[in-house]
């Protein structure tokens, strides 16, 4: 029956007409029945037997592969079978091999090499199994190759270079793999290329300008690779020249989730059937060029998450067929124009985390078709139109803060009534006081007085209390931190924002806490550890409440008025995933001291490396962890301008609710430069050092980022930078084990028993764990990029900006 179904319709059409005619089936019938099957399979095959030298190469490509389901065991030590539709995914004519097609078959191992002996394959299709090893160099020999089908796989290595011989190829696609290295230019030779497709990969380098040269190129996807460098501006460019006119032909040109940096080039615009424009989450810089708006059949206009600066052109309005534009998370400035509002085909428009500025235009009201809208987080103002706020809620318009009329909390304010004409022209006549007013206004002078005469008595009243208390006081036999060392002294205090008896001096900063240099000075302390900045304290003040006290060792610091003007800086940045400076005390003999908020959890080491087993740490803590310090770094980075320096587990504590905070930021600058060597030090010796730092001695955002890289891979496997692997480092020692193709090995035993719902977010993670500690810092991402990429992996609701200032919850210190 299953030849029958293959037969055509004229066949069939017979069968049942002979059938109709007789009215009982006979031998006749099934004599005919017989031919008709006899004349289907021969149109199946043609007869001819596998030649030998594709039988030997379909061996040596079984031989290669591991095959747990057994789908390959009709595959026998015959050939007779191998083109007459016996062997699972074979096809062939003329005796010669021209399919191979076995996809979601779960299948190991790798390609032979020995797939070049077959010479006529048109059509390799092996997509979603778990294939390892390198692309076999020999399928460039294959010159009738027309399909090659390995997304989804485990292949790591180079794109061989030889597979720009194969100048029928038409479909190349092998995304989701583990492939490094640059984009071989010779893929432009295969002249008949309409699909390429590299997305989800570890590639790295230039973009090849010769791809812009392919005849027929009618997709192009490089999504989720490590690519980098700029995109080449012969993109689209000297294509008055007939050798490159083909390459206009170009509809979808889509490099979405790479690093590539660099311009918008501006000879885009000469890819005159563009229809899809999508490079985000990238590092794109500059300016949108004006020349887009020449790209009449444009439907799709993606920027997202870049780097892109500058005002929005207003020629975009000119893009009549544009159904989408996105340009979240970037630099961009300026107003929003009103000509947005003449793009009537507009479905979704996103312009959200930038730096925009004036009034939302009334004309985006009028966009008929628009259904998503996001303008928050930026610097707008004014009133949201009438028909954005019946169409969208309040999502849309958030972090906006001189914006109103979005929802009932942010109703805008009525507008006063003007005077009438009347009133104007009288106010310029001085009318005589009457005895009633003369009576108010002295009664007014009189009530003011006696307020403050009222403050003036509350004062006094205090500042006697204080001096009983302190006189009280003196005799108390408590462990203070101003007695827990030398130097500190051990009766009171400064009091708040200015000099005591002692001399001292107390400044707060924002905060919850409430105390004074006398609470401070007698409070019971305990010590927490000790580090090359100093020692840090437990501190638990008489009404019960904790702080965290940083002693800063003698001699490190700067000069008094340098750092108070440094430490000053330092109170005032404020970041949910940093933590806060509370308070700063100044004691008669050169003490610093700096008070932190305390939290019982303590740092990401301990979490990690000194917890029982029956403390497990699943794997979306461990993301939430890593995505909160790298918001953490981002902020110190891009809004106060500050590198840390000395980023490790050990200064990465945790809240009660297990968010990250990153700790001893801005340190640096409060020491002399011994000191600060002293540090960097430190951190190689901990493991957490940039290679460069040995000879550089000045730490730099990518120094910062190789530490970040180090931590992440700490969360990943679960052992300590400090811990001896074979005499190397943490992030050498993962290198080898991924290079051995051991992937499995490098992760945290608590995190394999989920491997199979969170494989891919393991293996995306320790992609770009790899990348931030690459040995040469220009291939580092920036924290940016890295934050990006993150949530992208794993994405989590943000309920405010990752730059909002806000306060920081309680944590705790350490080194």
């Amino acid at each position: 029956m299953q030849m029958v179904k293959k037969a055509p319709p004229v066949f069939t059409s017979r069968i049942f007409g002979f059938s109709r005619r007789e009215g009982n089936l006979t031998c006749v019938v099934n004599l005919h029945l017989l031919l008709i099957l006899v004349s289907v399979s021969s149109a199946a095959w043609d007869g001819v037997i596998v030649t030998e030298a594709d039988f030997q190469a379909l061996q040596a490509f079984k031989h290669e592969l591991y095959d747990p389901r057994g789908f390959l065991r009709t595959w026998n030590d015959s050939g007779f079978g191998a083109c007459s539709g016996g062997w699972e995914g074979i096809k062939c004519a003329q005796g010669q091999v021209i399919v191979i097609q076995l996809p979601w078959r779960g299948l190991g191992g790798r390609i032979t090499e020995k797939i070049g002996q077959l010479q006529a394959l048109r059509k390799l299709s092996l997509h979603d199994n778990l294939i390892s090893g390198p692309i076999p160099t020999a399928l460039g020999f294959l010159q009738s190759l027309r399909g090659v089908q390995l997304f989804n796989n485990r292949l790591s290595g180079s794109i061989p270079a030889s597979i720009g011989s194969c100048f029928l190829l038409q479909n190349l696609d092998l995304s989701n793999n583990l492939l490094t290295g640059s984009i071989p230019s010779t893929l432009a030779s295969s002249t008949k290329l309409y699909r390429l497709n590299l997305s989800h990969n570890a590639l790295s380098g230039d973009i090849p300008v010769s791809l812009t040269r392919s005849a027929t190129l009618t997709l192009l996807s490089l999504q989720y690779n490590n690519l980098s460098g700029s995109l080449p501006d012969s993109w689209g460019s000297n294509f008055s020249n007939s050798t490159f006119a083909t390459t206009t032909h170009l509809q979808s040109l889509t490099l979405d989730h790479n690093f590539l940096s660099g311009t918008i080039p501006k000879s885009i615009a000469n890819l005159s059937q563009l229809q899809e424009f999508s490079v985000s989450h990238n590092q794109i810089g500059g300016v949108i060029p004006e020349e887009l708006s020449s790209l009449s059949g444009l439907t799709t206009l993606d920027f997202s998450y870049n780097v892109v600066n500058g005002s929005l052109p207003v020629g975009l309005s000119k893009l009549q067929n544009l159904t989408v534009l996105n340009l979240k998370r970037n630099l961009i400035s300026g107003s929003i124009p009103a000509t947005i509002g003449n793009l009537s085909s507009l479905t979704q428009l996103d312009l959200s985390l930038n730096n925009l500025t004036g009034v939302i235009p009334d004309s985006l009201g009028d966009l008929q078709t628009l259904n998503s809208l996001n303008v928050s987080y930026n610097n707008l103002s004014g009133a949201v139109p009438v028909l954005l706020t019946q169409k969208f809620n309040s999502s849309s318009f958030v972090g906006n803060l001189q914006l109103c009329g979005y929802s009932t909390a942010t109703a805008c304010p009525t507008p006063p009534p003007s005077e009438a004409p009347s009133q104007q022209v009288t106010g310029k006549h001085h009318r005589r006081l009457s005895t009633k007013d003369i009576i108010l206004i002295a009664a007014g002078i009189l009530l003011v007085i006696l307020v403050v005469l009222c403050c003036v008595l509350l004062c006094c009243l205090i500042r006697k209390r204080t001096a009983a208390k302190k006189r009280d006081g003196g005799g108390k036999a408590r462990a203070g931190v101003g007695r827990a060392e030398k130097g500190v002294a051990s009766g009171g205090g400064a009091e708040v924002e200015s000099g005591g008896e002692a001399g001292g001096k107390l400044v707060h900063f924002d905060g919850p806490m409430a105390f004074t240099a006398d609470d401070l000075l007698c409070a019971t302390a305990e010590i927490m550890g000790k580090s090359t900045y100093g020692t840090v304290y437990k501190a638990t003040l008489e009404d019960g409440s904790q702080v965290a006290v940083k002693r800063l060792r003698e001699k490190i610091a700067k000069s008094q008025k340098e750092f108070e003007a440094e430490v000053n800086i330092l109170g005032r940045i404020r970041h949910p995933n940093l933590l806060a400076l509370r308070a700063y005390y100044l004691g008669p003999k050169g003490e610093k001291l700096l008070v932190f908020d305390y939290m019982p959890k303590g740092s990401l080491a301990s979490f990690l490396h000194a917890r029982g087993p029956e403390t497990p740490v699943n794997w979306q803590t461990r993301m939430n962890i890593a995505q909160g310090m790298t918001r953490g770094l981002l902020h110190l980075h891009t809004q106060a301008n500050i590198i840390h320096g000395n980023l490790t587990s050990s200064n990465v504590l945790l809240d009660d609710t297990t968010s990250a905070k990153i700790a001893d930021y801005g340190l640096s600058r409060l020491m002399t430069p011994a000191a600060n060597s002293n540090v960097i030090a430190t951190a190689g010796a901990l493991g957490y050092r940039a290679p460069e730092l040995s000879k550089l001695k000045k730490a730099n955002t990518k120094t910062d980022v190789y530490s970040l890289g180090v931590i992440i891979l700490e969360l990943l496997t679960g052992k300590s930078p400090g811990e001896a692997m074979n005499g190397v480092d943490l992030p050498q020692w993962v290198a080898s084990i991924v290079k051995e193709e051991w992937t499995n090995e490098v992760f945290d035993l608590e995190l394999m028993s989920d491997a199979p719902a969170i494989g891919d977010e393991l293996l995306n993670t320790l992609k770009l764990a790899l990348h931030c500690v690459d040995p040469s810092p220009s291939a580092r991402p920036e924290v940016l990029l890295v934050l990006q990429q993150l949530e992208e992996i794993r994405a989590e609701m943000i309920s405010s900006s990752p730059g909002d200032a806000a306060a920081a919850g309680p944590s705790s210190m350490s080194d």
